[in-house]
């Protein structure tokens, strides 16, 4: 049985996992760019908004503010090693799309900003403000439209996202997202929907 003997260990960004997302992004300048975020999350569902942390240093925080749209595209297990480049380098000093062998779609319902063809799934932002929090400027954005590989789609229309690999961010390390342990509200479902649900 596990112990539960709590120790203090400070003050620090200690939510975890997180979501690891490539955002792409276009300018009048820089025809396209990558930067990695680890802080991203879901902010509102009707309209749907999403928000993303950005060190106002960071090449992609000028092109955003500038033209004031991004893509978050969602991180396959084949994409980590371009994932974890697009976070450690700058697009100031490199082409990231040409070095990871990246390729780029005008992103739907956006003017400037192009999406990563080899993501599964990408959101195209436009954004609605910027707070100044100190070390990083939050973007608020909503979300304008959602294209993904027609492989993740089911007979139904369902889009499943279990089937694309995913990866998570824990604490400095890459997880690929692995075993379903339920759905919203199986702890209240009947036997016969958790035998349906859980199959496979």
């Amino acid at each position: 049985m596990a112990k539960h003997d709590k120790i203090d260990i400070g003050v620090s960004t200690s939510l975890n996992p997180v979501p690891v997302v490539m955002i792409s992004s276009s300018s009048d300048e820089v025809p396209r760019n990558i930067c990695t975020v680890a802080w991203a999350g879901t902010i509102n569902s009707e309209p749907p908004m999403l928000s993303i942390s950005l060190r106002k240093s960071r090449l992609s925080h000028e092109m955003i503010s500038s033209s004031g749209e991004f893509v978050v595209n969602l991180v396959s297990k084949s994409l980590a090693k371009s994932c974890d480049f697009c976070g450690v380098r700058s697009g100031r000093d490199v082409d990231k799309f040409a070095k990871c062998g990246l390729n780029s779609y005008p992103a739907k319902g956006l003017e400037k900003a192009v999406a990563i063809s080899e993501s599964p799934l990408s959101l195209s932002c436009k954004v609605k403000d910027v707070i100044e929090l100190g070390s990083h400027d939050l973007f608020i954005a909503e979300i304008v439209a959602v294209t993904c590989d027609s492989y993740l789609m089911d007979e139904t229309g369902k889009v499943c996202l279990d089937k694309a690999g995913l990866v998570a961010y824990n604490h400095g390390e890459y997880f690929l997202l692995g075993e379903k342990l339920g759905f919203f509200g199986y702890s209240v479902a009947s036997p016969e929907i958790l035998e349906k649900r859980m199959k496979g």
